[in-house]
């Protein structure tokens, strides 16, 4: 039975100091959705006997046939601190009283669906990372950990699927302290790397607590903290001495009966702290319970003080370890107290968040009231994603509140992605229908939600394709469009069955282009319909939500076809020469690569096509070199309008056509290059 009513979530809301926003992220098949199952079942949502099994936050059926997440899902949970003194570990941030809400996404690992973790990451202020205990730090943990540091998202880390190292590999306590310790070294190496100087240091420690250990299948985990507790007060020492005891190169010698960072003692080998404090017990209950040493096991439980009810008591091998376990060290009690502790509010995150997510000037009022968090501020609302409802072809708009208050019935600025302040385009303005909370598979409505809060809005999903921004504030800006590390390119054809059905497609297609952050659809030159994804995974799982759910009516797919671009590592050793029919006119070109630097600030946004020219010419004099007439003469960027391509007419006679180098595959790079073209002196016929 769930243990909290929505009226408490909104109560919580009005304290942003004590509401943590944070993404489980990882490599694919790390055990995010079945740790998140912990979680669920402390708040009471899912019984503690499913946890581990149930992977609630895998709606679909396709997510649970193949075992993997597909669409990163939200829910809030309510969290409770054991006691007050525990709100002085708090480093760096306020709290209000010892309750907590939760705001959990759970997000996709597979490579193909990263789109859904940009989204996630979005609205979230802090991450936590799931690594696989035997394999180790992946590519895809570095891919979403560095998606995560661009967010400005601080991680915390948990090591999963210890119970395998113990069961299957049957490892030593140094063996496994080694490889916790290469693990965390891995993890550290890819945060530095791509670290933000502005959030100071944000690598991962065990003896601070911004590491725990586990196994999300069996409901049990630890932190250093936790350990350090029970020893403290056991031996009257202070709990942040014995904490960075408990890791590293520390040993108690039993002779003596003091500390040393010396593993020999008289030439005798000595045990290091954290085996011989936190390994040891756990070792000791995995060797008693699977070798059935049923006294063995009854000995240590009224040692540890753990009580077992009588029919679990009864259980054997893994199933009795897993009750045994997971009363020694519930793994929920681990992970929130970790996320609770570490993790920002969004009164601390977005004070350092604010300038990589606002595009306008650092000093406006929709600047201010995203750094103060302020709900009585002008609103500020970023929507990260479409959701589907139940009501088919309908969408809830997913989204963070940075400032304001957003309610139901509020009419707002709906301001696409090509939205430019003081213009009309992609602007609506337009009353949201009702605000709901997130809760998995489900919603729940709500009256309002204030700043610092994930939120799903009712009845603006005609007016947006994927994301947007929401304002009640006239000269606001945008927040800043996401970078997804994917893109599609990997493309099928769609046609239907019978021609009659044609409509449905089209409109379909529309549906399944709103649902999915990364997908694209397009009609190409012979009027197929076209679906674009990340990688064949995605594209497989797209087409079969077009066929089931948007469309609805049976269609025919091409074979998977993926899309190869040219691009150019040097400035062209001769220059390229084209004729017109008539022989009367010469077209000659070059190609070069383009600054780092230049592509980066395209990407950004700093330089665009729809700058006014002079201003963009004297930035691209001033901050790159180029001379300014060539710099005025910037005919388009590319691809789509608005890449870090550039087409420069370096002539000085007439112009010619802006959508030449669009139409061959040669010169329609997704590379950064700037060709550039010179006319003959032929008269332009």
């Amino acid at each position: 039975m769930v243990n909290f009513t929505i009226d408490e979530i909104r109560t919580l809301m009005d304290k942003p100091t004590n509401v943590r926003n944070m993404s489980v992220i990882a490599h694919v098949d790390h055990g995010k959705s079945t740790l998140t199952d912990s979680l669920l079942a402390k708040a009471g949502i899912i019984s503690t006997a499913k946890a581990g099994d149930a992977r609630a936050t895998d709606t679909r059926a396709d997510e649970q046939e193949r075992g993997i997440t597909i669409k990163s899902t939200a829910i809030s949970l309510y969290g409770t601190l054991p006691s007050e003194d525990d709100l002085k570990d708090i480093v760096g941030q306020k709290s209000d009283g010892t309750d907590f809400l939760i705001n959990l996404i759970d997000s996709p690992g597979h490579v193909d669906f990263s789109s859904e973790v940009t989204a996630a990451l979005r609205v979230t202020d802090g991450a936590l990372v799931v690594v696989d205990t035997i394999e180790g730090v992946c590519v895809q943990t570095e891919t979403v950990l560095r998606q995560a540091l661009t967010e400005r998202i601080k991680p915390v880390v948990v090591i999963n699927k210890v119970d395998r190292a113990l069961l299957e590999l049957q490892v030593s306590k140094e063996d496994l302290y080694q490889t916790f310790l290469r693990t965390i070294e891995s993890v550290n190496v890819v945060i530095s790397t791509y670290l933000d100087k502005a959030l100071g240091d944000l690598q991962v420690y065990p003896e601070k607590g911004t590491v725990a250990f586990g196994s999300g299948l069996h409901g049990w985990a630890f932190t250093i903290r936790q350990f350090a507790i029970r020893y403290a007060k056991k031996f009257g020492v202070d709990r942040n001495k014995m904490m960075e005891r408990l890791w590293g190169d520390n040993y108690f010698n039993a002779a003596t009966k003091k500390w040393t960072n010396k593993g020999t003692h008289e030439g005798k080998q000595l045990e290091r702290a954290f085996n011989q404090f936190i390994l040891d017990p756990i070792f000791k209950i995995f060797s008693a319970v699977m070798n059935f040493k049923k006294d063995e096991v009854a000995t240590l439980l009224t040692k540890l003080e753990l009580k077992l009810p009588a029919d679990e008591k009864e259980k054997e091998g893994k199933q009795l370890l897993k009750a045994v376990m997971r009363t020694f060290l519930p793994a929920a009690d681990s992970l929130l107290e970790m996320m609770i502790l570490h993790l920002p509010s969004p009164v601390t995150a977005q004070k350092y968040r604010v300038e990589t997510l606002y595009e306008g000037p650092p000093d406006d009022e929709a600047a201010i009231g995203i750094r103060d968090c302020d709900p009585k501020g002008p609103l500020m609302l970023y929507v990260s994603k479409m959701v589907p409802t139940s009501d088919k072809g309908r969408f809830y708009a997913f989204g963070r509140v940075f400032s304001g208050t957003v309610k139901s019935g509020i009419k707002v600025r709906i301001q696409g992605p090509n939205y430019t302040p003081g213009k009309k385009e992609d602007l609506f303005v337009k009353a949201i229908q009702r605000t709901v909370l997130m809760m998995g598979g489900k919603v729940e409505p709500i009256d309002d939600m204030p700043a610092g809060n994930i939120v799903g809005l009712v009845g603006i999903d005609q007016f947006l394709l994927k994301s947007g921004t929401l304002t009640t504030l006239e000269t606001a800006h945008n927040l800043k469009v996401m970078k997804f590390s994917v893109s599609p390119v990997v493309t099928r054809s769609v046609q239907v069955k019978n021609a009659q059905d044609l409509p449905k497609l089209v409109e379909g297609l529309k549906r399944l282009s709103k649902s999915d952050p990364c997908v694209l659809t397009s009609t190409n030159d012979s009027g197929e319909h076209v679906v674009a994804g990340a990688g064949e995974l995605h594209l497989e799982i797209c087409l079969k939500d077009l066929e089931e759910d948007h469309a609805g009516v049976p269609l025919i797919f091409s074979d998977p076809v993926v899309q190869y671009r040219e691009t150019v590592g040097g400035k062209s050793s001769i220059t390229a020469l084209s004729k017109s029919p008539n022989k009367h006119n010469r077209l000659y070109m070059v190609a070069e690569p383009m600054e780092e630097e230049l592509a980066k600030v395209i990407e950004d946004g700093k330089v665009s096509p729809r700058d006014d020219f002079k201003a963009r010419a004297r930035v691209l004099a001033d901050d790159f070199g180029w001379d300014v007439t060539d710099a005025r003469k910037i005919w388009c960027f590319g691809p789509d309008g608005n890449g870090a391509n550039l087409l420069v007419d370096q002539s000085r006679r007439r112009r010619a056509h802006a959508w030449c180098p669009l139409e061959h595959p040669r010169c329609y790079p997704t590379r950064r290059c700037h060709p550039s073209w010179w006319w003959s002196n032929y008269p332009y016929r």
